[in-house]
């Protein structure tokens, strides 16, 4: 093991980069326009359909709420939907917890 000694020995003392000193700001660059595309911009976009879809919410709207609950919008207060889910059972939900829109007459047909 001792041939190794002579080289380390042999190495110069400056620490001189291999690249350039300002290479560092394209990485940087790079990965905040890929992390812009493709996490913050689509997180974003959904954020704002869904509050669109929260805000438009009316009477008769079908709706799917997050745990998978299908039904028709019965009244809308500014925190909380009735959902009517079958015949005279109608079920308390916040607003939040509305995930998608059905079209008009998907409940008949399911």
């Amino acid at each position: 093991m001792s041939f190794f000694i002579p080289a380390a020995m042999a190495q110069t003392a400056d620490g001189a980069a291999p690249m350039g000193g300002g290479f560092e700001w394209v990485f940087l660059l790079g990965f905040l326009v890929i992390f812009y595309l493709m996490i913050w911009r689509p997180q974003a976009k959904r954020a704002k359909e869904h509050k669109n879809l929260i805000g438009g919410l009316s009477v008769g709207d079908e709706v799917v709420t997050g745990g998978g609950i299908l039904g028709k919008v019965r009244k809308v207060t500014d925190e909380f939907i009735v959902l009517e889910v079958g015949d005279g059972h109608e079920l308390k939900f916040q607003k939040g917890a509305v995930v998608a829109a059905l079209p008009k007459g998907t409940l008949k047909a399911i």
